[in-house]
């Protein structure tokens, strides 16, 4: 007798991801494609698959993805489960250069291009077949080619015009973009960017001092960064901080050209020069070599900033931190402060002066939202928790003195009590005495 031929239910609950000896959540429509470039995609599936009531233990809502490389330097993506009718979130690192693939005999690091030709490969391998795409990639590929200053191509805008054209996919989300206006370049599909300021500040103002933060000087390093940085200020809204803010402009060589671009001469600050004493926060959206980032430190340690902690959405290192690693021994700055949004390399996570916040419960968050079709704006304007923490921080402080100046006069009182209570017991004592001498006396006589 001939078996059964199996609905389409009976086939979606027979999904399961051999890998991670999970069984895929086949009630939900919603698949998690993390690339392996994607180090935040296996802990943004365990928040998510707990989000809709399942254990992650033995749940989950991706798929398994084969990445394969060919010897001639090509690759290709398989999806080893179905996604016919999900909505899958294609997850990727595209600056992550941590995995290897052998090209004509020799093993050589997965560059931005090769990882966002995998991304194309990724939605070819959905044939068609899903309802909507969402690409969630935290650091825009090419997003700092977003304009033309010569003969050069607008490379950010021509892949998102490329993919805007694509009818399979509904959404692209980023976090803190370089420049948003490149999201002009697309009218059919969602564009997104997202702030990672409240986990990185969250973690700032837990950690340092209720004296740092008394008085803050933020400093973009470039005209560009200025927007960001009044971001930053604003969300340090508390009578108790003074808050004053600068920018420090780059002189340029335009008659020459080095590796695309015009060489910087100098980095000159504009703003209130009177910020002796202040703690320096330096904001930008990403650091790359960090060359910028010293020239800025070197300002406001002449100025006389006494500490210089520098915020960055992303931290790409690409000259390495030994240079960091002097500046943090000599004194000249106090911390950085990024995310994990992007790969950052295993030996430099231990450095004491680099504080890596976790991003991703907040990129899951936005995840749920689209899939559940909730309206966004809640989670993109919501700057409350950075003014939150800071007025509990402020408010334990002084609680925590005037417990103490409360502590200091009871046990003034205790004291003030002992002191009394001796000396009733020295008066006493000395009558008693007083008394038996003089009874003494009367029995000698």
């Amino acid at each position: 007798m001939k078996d059964k031929k199996k609905s389409i239910e009976e086939h979606r609950s027979d999904e399961f991801n051999k890998e991670l000896n999970k069984r895929i959540i086949t009630d939900e429509k919603l698949r998690l494609i993390s690339l392996k470039s994607s180090l935040i995609g296996a802990r943004m599936d365990e928040i998510l698959t707990e989000r809709l009531g399942y254990d992650s233990k033995y749940y989950t809502l991706r798929p398994e993805v084969k990445e394969v490389w060919f010897g001639d330097g090509t690759g290709k993506v398989v999806l080893e489960n179905s996604v016919r009718g999900t909505e899958p979130f294609i997850c990727c690192d595209v600056y992550n250069p941590s995995n290897k693939r052998i090209a004509r005999g020799e093993n050589v690091p997965l560059l931005p291009n090769d990882l966002m030709q995998q991304v194309r490969d990724t939605i070819g391998a959905c044939n068609n077949h899903t309802q909507d795409i969402s690409i969630v990639m935290p650091m825009l590929y090419n997003a700092r080619q977003h304009r033309k200053t010569a003969r050069e191509p607008l490379s950010c805008a021509e892949w998102l015009h490329e993919f805007d054209q694509n009818p399979s996919i509904k959404r692209i989300f980023t976090c803190d973009v370089h420049d948003a206006g490149v999201g002009q370049a697309v009218n059919k599909t969602e564009f997104e960017s997202a702030f990672l300021t409240n986990v990185i500040l969250e973690q700032f103002i837990n950690d340092v001092s209720v004296e740092e933060l008394r008085d803050l000087v933020f400093v973009a390093p470039d005209n560009g960064a200025v927007g960001r940085t009044k971001v930053y200020l604003n969300m340090f809204s508390n009578p108790n901080v003074k808050k004053d803010l600068g920018y420090c402009y780059k002189e340029r060589d335009y008659n020459t050209y080095i590796d695309g671009k015009n060489p910087i001469l100098s980095h000159n600050y504009t703003g209130n020069s009177n910020i002796a004493g202040k703690t320096g926060c330096i904001v930008d959206d990403m650091i790359s070599s960090g060359g910028s980032m010293f020239d800025v430190i070197d300002i406001l340690n002449n100025m006389g900033v006494n500490n210089i902690y520098i915020f960055a959405t992303f931290a790409l290192f690409t000259d390495g931190i030994d240079r960091f690693d002097k500046y943090y021994n000599d004194g000249k700055f106090s911390g950085i402060y990024t995310t994990n949004a992007t790969h950052i390399k295993d030996e430099y996570q231990d450095r004491p002066w680099l504080h890596i916040a976790d991003s991703s419960k907040t990129i899951s968050e936005f995840i749920y939202y689209y899939y559940k079709g909730y309206p966004t704006s809640v989670l993109l304007n919501d700057k409350s928790v950075p003014v939150k923490i800071l007025s509990d921080k402020f408010d334990r402080y002084y609680n925590k003195i005037e417990t103490s100046k409360d502590y200091e006069e009871k046990i003034n009182i205790v004291n003030n009590v002992g002191k009394l209570i001796q000396g009733l017991r020295a008066s006493i004592g000395n009558n008693v005495l007083n008394k038996r001498n003089v009874n003494i006396k009367k029995k000698v006589k």
